[in-house]
């Protein structure tokens, strides 16, 4: 009997009785059998996006050094950033670092130098011809005219009370007053020891903008006074 050239039900088809891959095996109806996981390639490793700067209060440390940094007057040290801020010192001083050298290169008007010990924004020394013009020109806030009767009384008067002040102009000082120890003209003094009222005095400031070394340097009164000055004076 000749053997049939049809494969019969016994018969196997790839050697071994199984067909497909050596990672999927498969049976003769096409459907998986087992998977043996030999020849595979294993999965490349997924790389770890680096883990974010951790917040200070709502904020990253680049952002809250920048606010603090804004407001202060003198120059902080990197020790007592780090304390407020409740982060390492050399965290702190890379960080700034890697702002000022930011500022930098982007060409920004203002720099973060480290000076005296401490760190503070100062405007570029290319932009320092603009921000003289803007302070001398653009930005010369002038006192009122009752703001400088106000001054003047102080100055020739202190240490003078808001009434005494009022009395010598005839009306209120009380938001003048206000205005002039706002802008760093005037300051307290103290109280009166007869009726507490606080008195007010000039200060340094205002020697500095009117050039004077002290209130001696002040020009005399009389020569702008009228006549009947003492009279008016004593009817007060």
């Amino acid at each position: 009997m000749e053997a049939s050239d049809t494969p019969g039900s016994g018969d196997d088809l790839s050697g071994d009785g199984l067909s497909g891959s050596a990672g999927d095996v498969t049976g003769r109806d096409g459907g998986a059998v087992a998977s043996s996981g030999l020849g595979s390639p294993d999965p490349a490793p997924v790389a770890r996006e680096p883990e974010a700067e951790p917040p200070v209060e709502g904020a990253t440390l680049a952002a809250a050094l920048e606010a603090i940094l804004m407001v202060v007057d003198e120059p902080v040290a990197e020790v007592t950033l780090a304390q407020v801020l409740e982060r390492p010192t050399a965290e702190v001083a890379a960080a700034l670092r890697a702002l000022s050298e930011e500022y930098t290169a982007a060409g920004r008007g203002f720099d973060l130098r480290e000076v005296a010990g401490g760190w503070r924004f100062y405007t570029r020394a290319e932009c320092a011809a603009l921000v003289e013009r803007f302070i001398r020109d653009g930005q010369q806030a002038r006192l009122t005219q009752a703001a400088l009767e106000t001054l003047a009384v102080v100055a020739y008067r202190q240490p003078v009370s808001r009434a005494r002040v009022a009395a010598v102009r005839g009306v209120s000082s009380d938001g003048v007053m206000r205005t002039l120890v706002a802008r760093g003209l005037v300051e307290e003094a103290g109280t009166d020891p007869e009726s507490q009222a606080v008195l007010y005095r000039t200060t340094s400031y205002f020697l500095e903008r009117l050039g004077l070394r002290s209130l001696d340097e002040l020009p005399e009164l009389a020569p702008f006074l009228p006549d009947d000055v003492e009279i008016l004076e004593e009817q007060k």
